[in-house]
C-alpha cells in the first residue's frame, strides 16, 4: 500500500491531481507486466544531463491516443522549452527509443486508454478528442558514493496538459518522496509513490511537481527506482 497523502492547508485546485488505485493497470502479478517492469532492465544512459550527471537511464517514445486507441508514431526527439526544464531544455533531446515489445504492453495500452477517459471527463472534452502522448521509461540510480536525481530541475512543470507517474519498481533505496505545489510553489501534498503500480495524475498547466533525492538503503549496493512517465498534450 502507498503512503497516504500528506496535505496542507493548502488544497489542490479541483480536479488537478489524483492519486490513482484498483485500475486495471496497477494489478502486478499478471505475466504481462511483470514482463513490462523487466524491460527497465534495459533502458540507456541519458547523455543529456545538464549537471553531468550519469545516474538516470531512459527509453522514450511518442503515441497518438484518439477515438482508434493508442498509435505509435515515428521516432523523434524530445523537446522541453528551457522555461520548463532550465537543466536540460531548449535542445532537441534524441532519446534511445522504447522497444516494439514495451511500447505495446499491456499495461502501457491499459493505462492510456484508461487515462484517456478520466482526461475527457476532467478536461470537459469529447470522447474524439485527440492527444499527443510522451511515454518516458526512467531508472534512477544510486550508488554508495552518489545519489540519484530523480527531478535534478526541481520543482518544475513538463510543459504538457496532463502528467502520470507510476512507480514500476523501487530496489535497496530510501528517498523519493513526491512534491505537489502550485504554481507559486506552495506546498500542496508530499508523499512517496512505495509499491509498485502507486500512480499519480496532475494537471501540469495548474500544478508542479518535483521528488526527492534517492540514497541506497544498504550502503555497500546501488540502488534505483524505476517509473513510467506519461505526458498529455492535444494534439
Amino acid at each position: 500500500m502507498s503512503s497516504p497523502a500528506t496535505l496542507t492547508s493548502t488544497t489542490c485546485p479541483p480536479a488537478a491531481f489524483v492519486r490513482l488505485t484498483n485500475q486495471p493497470w496497477q494489478d502486478t502479478s499478471t505475466p504481462a507486466w511483470q514482463a513490462f517492469a523487466r524491460s527497465w532492465d534495459d533502458l540507456a544512459l541519458d547523455a543529456y544531463m545538464g549537471d553531468g550527471g550519469r545516474y538516470r537511464q531512459r527509453r522514450y517514445g511518442a503515441f497518438r491516443l484518439d477515438a482508434r486507441g493508442l498509435t505509435r508514431l515515428p521516432h523523434k526527439a524530445h523537446y522541453q522549452e528551457l522555461a520548463f526544464n532550465p537543466l536540460n531544455g531548449g535542445i532537441a533531446r534524441w532519446f534511445e527509443p522504447m522497444t516494439a515489445q514495451s511500447a505495446t504492453a499491456t499495461p502501457l495500452v491499459q493505462a492510456a486508454l484508461g487515462l484517456q477517459t478520466m482526461l475527457d471527463t476532467r478536461s470537459a472534452n469529447t470522447p474524439a478528442l485527440s492527444w499527443d502522448v510522451e511515454a518516458h521509461q526512467f531508472r534512477i540510480l544510486a550508488t554508495p558514493d552518489a545519489e540519484g536525481q530523480p527531478t535534478p530541475e526541481g520543482l518544475h512543470r513538463d510543459g504538457r496538459h496532463w502528467v502520470f507517474i507510476m512507480l514500476v519498481a523501487r530496489h535497496n533505496i530510501t528517498g523519493g518522496e513526491t512534491l505537489i505545489a502550485d504554481n507559486d510553489a506552495r506546498p500542496l501534498a508530499r508523499f512517496t509513490l512505495m509499491q509498485p503500480g502507486d500512480a499519480l495524475l496532475l494537471d501540469d498547466r495548474r500544478l508542479r511537481h518535483a521528488t526527492s533525492s534517492i540514497r541506497p538503503s544498504d550502503p555497500d549496493r546501488a540502488g534505483w527506482r524505476d517509473a513510467l512517465v506519461l505526458t498529455f498534450a492535444p494534439a
